[in-house]
């Protein structure tokens, strides 16, 4: 049964186990912490809404770090010769995008009166049908 609110229970396990390996708990302490089983726990971590605030407490604890793991990004990129690494580096710093390609059907100078006039009539017998 999906969860339609979260309880006290629900935000101390959310607690734990949003911190870096739960704390130093096992899921066994962590159900002992919140008063359920460990079977509770890891029926809860199937719920939508507990695994969605989950997430959201995980991003919230590690906020502080994202400026050093920026800032290591180019310094392992360059140590390891890691090319995933620096195309993350520079996409983060904006200096690399992904290239999106539009072709034209038209050449622009070139208009095709037929097709226009084509067109034309097509939407003007689309209109006189509407209004009969």
């Amino acid at each position: 049964m999906a969860l339609k609110r979260l309880n006290t229970e629900h935000l101390t396990a959310i607690k734990w186990l949003a911190l870096p390996n739960k704390g130093g708990k096992t899921n066994d302490e962590i159900a002992a912490l919140c008063g359920v089983s460990r079977q509770s726990i890891h029926n809860w971590r199937k719920d939508p809404l507990f695994e969605r605030e989950l997430k959201k407490e995980m991003v919230q604890n590690s906020q502080d770090k994202l400026p050093e793991l920026i800032a290591s990004l180019s310094e392992i990129a360059i140590r390891d010769g890691n090319a995933a690494m620096a195309k993350l580096a520079l996409q983060i710093n904006g200096m690399l995008t992904d290239k999106v390609e539009v072709e034209t059907k038209v050449k622009t100078g070139e208009i095709n009166y037929e097709e226009l006039d084509e067109e034309i009539a097509s939407f003007a017998e689309r209109i006189d049908e509407d209004v009969k």
